[in-house]
């Protein structure tokens, strides 16, 4: 039964977007009428998903906590001997989120109209990323489709787990950035005016650093929104020709020559890539194929075009390891590791414990960079807060030397 998703008012006018199951437009319609709803448009998920496509371009798909979510329910349903018509029954009945119902929906509905799952997937690229149609389809297959399930659950919930612990990492010092800078402007914006006024007002003499803290304070109060205005439109700017797939292969390729934030970003798409290739090649997925899906989680585009690269040298004969040393972008213990597991015919096994040294080297890496973080920032304002204090004082203490 197909779905469809509708934009319908209750019986206290009130509009309501969902998604209803029925054998056709009217028969959604009918349904609705019968639950006391004025249905005002209904349209069936999977068309709409493809008009969508064709008109914009792109669709906004789900979050990664709904898809990790999503797919440990979907692994245990399986698990539990359900099809997967009931499965997505089941999923379909408690979905919450107005995204993830239309998913749901759509794909329940291609099933049913006798698509693999793998194939309704594909009709949701936004939604799935490449690797879950790839291992679906070998999990239907060979009959594990609920083993494959568990490892993309896996899967997403170590990418989550990695990418929460960055996050939380880089919190803290953001938030501690941006106090600091708020607590100078404010002192340079308000304090140090008043207090200065006193000085110029009496006519003296004022010593050089107090002359240069009035005028950047004078600077700060007057030009201080113009500066503001101009950081905000280079942002744009800068998001503007991140578009060009020119300027931003050059920025990715700058950022990879930064001293420390280069090897973590190498550091972060190692991990990346090698974690994809495993769960793929463990699934039963061709190397090849497995490559070229790897090679779309990684976020550096110069990174992405020497896998891509190092994937048509392995179609060519040459061994995973060697085509990766090549990129010179991957650190030496995942090539080991690889090496170690294309002469023992255990690649996949080797990719996964590869995966995991790369992704808690970055953490102790960001827990290191905060940790050094953390006292200079205390030292940095001290710093300043010594000058502005200085700033103040000294006209004070020459007025004493001048009643001596």
């Amino acid at each position: 039964m197909p779905a469809y998703e509708y934009t319908a008012l209750n019986n206290k006018g009130r509009k309501k977007k969902d998604v209803i199951s029925a054998d056709s437009s009217r028969h959604a319609r009918q349904l609705l009428r019968d639950k006391g709803f004025t249905p005002l448009t209904v349209s069936q998920v999977q068309d709409r998903n493809r008009s969508a496509k064709k008109s914009v371009g792109f669709s906004r798909g789900i979050s990664q906590s709904e898809l990790s979510i999503f797919t440990r329910q979907f692994a245990t349903l399986i698990s539990s001997g359900l099809t997967i018509e009931q499965s997505l029954d089941a999923l379909l009945s408690q979905a919450e989120g107005h995204r993830m119902k239309t998913m749901l929906g759509g794909v329940r509905a291609a099933v049913l109209e006798g698509s693999t799952l793998a194939d309704a997937m594909r009709r949701y690229p936004s939604h799935f990323p490449e690797i879950y149609p790839a291992t679906v389809a070998v999990g239907e297959e060979t009959g594990r489709l609920a083993l494959v399930l568990e490892r993309l659950a896996d899967y997403n919930e170590s990418r989550q787990a990695l990418s929460q612990k960055i996050v939380v990492a880089l919190i803290y010092p953001v938030v501690l950035l941006f106090v600091a800078v708020g607590i100078v402007v404010a002192l340079m914006t308000f304090v140090i005016p008043k207090i200065t006024s006193v000085y110029i007002n009496a006519g003296n003499d004022l010593p050089p650093l107090t002359v240069a803290m009035i005028s950047i304070s004078d600077f700060i109060r007057h030009y201080g929104l113009w500066v503001l205005a101009v950081l905000g439109t280079l942002q744009v700017a800068f998001l503007l020709a991140m578009r060009k797939p020119a300027l931003k292969m050059s920025w990715h390729r700058f950022k990879l020559k930064l001293p420390w934030i280069g090897r973590l970003i190498r550091g972060l798409n190692s991990a990346r890539m090698a974690r994809t290739l495993a769960i793929m090649t463990q699934s039963g997925v061709p190397l090849i194929s497995g490559l070229k899906a790897s090679s779309r989680v990684v976020g550096n585009m110069e990174i992405r075009n020497k896998i891509q690269t190092a994937t048509e040298e392995v179609g060519k004969g040459a061994s995973l390891n060697r085509a990766l040393a090549r990129t010179g972008y991957f650190p030496p213990v995942l090539l080991q590791m690889v090496a170690s597991g294309e002469a023992s015919g255990d690649l996949d096994t080797m990719l996964e414990k590869a995966a995991s040294i790369q992704e808690q080297e970055l953490t102790t890496k960001i827990q290191m960079f905060v940790g050094l973080f953390e006292p200079l920032m205390i030292l940095f304002m001290g710093a300043i807060v010594l000058v502005i204090v200085m700033a103040v004082l000294m006209p004070i203490f020459d007025l004493g030397d001048m009643l001596k």
